[in-house]
Parts: structure tokens; C-alpha cells; sequence
């Protein structure tokens, strides 16, 4: 028997729950071993050889390799254990945050010292707050380059 998820209806939010774990378990773990200076220099080295290492997914090792946070959640990443491939690049968590909204570093900022995304409107799926899924991505990171 499935169990009941409400709480899976949250926009712009992947809850890290059991199943999650599950799931993301060896990204994880990967993600933890960065925190050792010999194992970030192999994985800088040649990044596909040291992935290939761990009983990773195809995708989650793609979702790494792009360096796109949010496929890594989908596919069973903790954003503090993610956090390790930012720091691994030299990125600050602001800016890895950033990056998951489409917003710039800058934007990212503003919204936090403004005091965040407020819960109005994006409590819920079709509530129409900015969270909400055709509102995304947010900022001018996510935006197209105007050329010229």
C-alpha cells in the first residue's frame, strides 16, 4: 500500500523523504566522498572515470555532469550533500541556489535579504505564486542571452 504524500504538492520543492533517500543514496555518498582533497582531485581529474565508480544511475551521473541541481534532486540528491559538488567548483551555496531558480547570484541575494519567496501563492499547486511551475525558471539566469 502506497502512502499518502500531500506534501508532495509543494511547487518548487522536492521533498527529500525516505524515498528520496532511497533513491538517491549512492549520489549521496558520492557526493560526500568530495569532502576528501584526494578524492576531489580524482573526480576533477577525469570526472566520468570517478562517477563510474559509484553504483550510480546513468542519469544521476548525467544530472552531475551537468551540474544541474535540480535534475540531481529529482533523482534522489539532498541539496547538503549536493552542496559538496559546488564547493568542489569553487561555488558558494548562493550561487548554486541561484542556479536552481534561474536567478543570478545577485537576484538570488536580493530575494533573501527581502526576507525570501513568500509562502502566499505557493503553498500548493495552482495557488499562482511564484513558485508555480509555468513561472519557472525565475530571474535573468534563466532567461535566453540576448545576442549583440
Amino acid at each position: 500500500m502506497a502512502l499518502d504524500k500531500p506534501y508532495l504538492d509543494v511547487p518548487g520543492t522536492i521533498i527529500f523523504d525516505a524515498e528520496q533517500s532511497r533513491k538517491g543514496y549512492w549520489l549521496n555518498q558520492f557526493c560526500m566522498s568530495l569532502m576528501k582533497a584526494e578524492n576531489r582531485a580524482r573526480f576533477k581529474a577525469d570526472e566520468r572515470a570517478y562517477l563510474d565508480e559509484w553504483a550510480m544511475t546513468e542519469e544521476q551521473k548525467q544530472a552531475v555532469l551537468a551540474r544541474d541541481l535540480n535534475w540531481c534532486m529529482r533523482t534522489g540528491g539532498n541539496i547538503y550533500f549536493l552542496a559538496k559538488i559546488g564547493a568542489t567548483d569553487g561555488r558558494s551555496f548562493q550561487q548554486m541556489a541561484g542556479s536552481m531558480t534561474g536567478m543570478t547570484e545577485e537576484e538570488y541575494r536580493a530575494m533573501m535579504v527581502a526576507g525570501g519567496r513568500s509562502a502566499d501563492g505557493n503553498r500548493y499547486l495552482g495557488e499562482d505564486g511564484d513558485a508555480q511551475p509555468h513561472r519557472q525558471p525565475q530571474g535573468a539566469a534563466g532567461q535566453p542571452k540576448k545576442e549583440g
